[in-house]
């Protein structure tokens, strides 16, 4: 639903502007809201932009945050984008958790840096979590392999620890296109980090399926 609010710029100057709406979400608790507006617009040059402050209305949060607006013309300011951002954990089976925590601890980091546009680390976070996640599940399954798992490549350890065929051949795939996100040059250009945590994904659920099924 559209607005009209009053926005200041830096000198005092104030302009009546439209707003196409407020967020609909707390980027902080991730609360599906209807913002308290605390009633304050900076109105920005450069491109032609505003921020307005809201207040998160759930009672556990009620944490205030940032709307920016970008004008369109012939429309009025549209919501871009709101700040700061909270990145929402992302939960594993219970299976997963028990036999690599370290696996979802550095996942979530790496999540946390794409929600912070740290674009460039997020795949070489992906690529460690992911090397946590097999050799985790490959010592769970070969104990007494322990030290010769933990030293070998990654690769390696997916060709010689991991006996299902279906968790070899998504955590290889995975294993290249993680690599790539570490090297300077790169094999898989038609590739990029969403199929990267696809295949993550789905080698989570082979592992979870596996587990399940022992």
């Amino acid at each position: 639903m559209a607005h009209m609010i009053d926005a200041r710029n830096i000198s005092g100057g104030n302009k009546n502007v439209q707003i196409d709406k407020y967020p609909d979400e707390c980027p902080i608790c991730h609360t599906n809201i209807y913002p308290k507006f605390l009633g304050v617009t900076a109105l920005l040059k450069k491109p032609t932009r505003i921020q307005s402050v809201f207040q998160c209305t759930k009672s556990e949060c009620e944490q205030v945050f940032i709307g920016t607006y970008f004008f369109i013309k012939g429309l009025a300011y549209i919501l871009k984008k709101v700040e700061p951002t909270h990145p929402q954990p992302k939960t594993f089976p219970k299976e997963i958790q028990d036999i690599s925590p370290t696996f979802v601890e550095v996942y979530n980091q790496a999540i946390a840096a794409e929600t912070s546009n740290l674009s460039q680390l997020t795949g070489i976070g992906l690529r460690k979590a992911l090397e946590f996640l097999v050799k985790d599940f490959a010592i769970s399954q070969k104990p007494d392999q322990e030290g010769d798992i933990k030293s070998t490549f990654l690769g390696t350890c997916i060709d010689t620890f991991i006996d299902d065929q279906k968790i070899k051949n998504t955590a290889k795939l995975a294993t290249w296109l993680g690599n790539d996100e570490t090297h300077y040059v790169r094999k898989w250009e038609d590739k990029d980090i969403n199929d990267l945590k696809a295949l993550i994904k789905v080698t989570v659920n082979w592992i979870e399926s596996y587990l399940l099924t022992e």
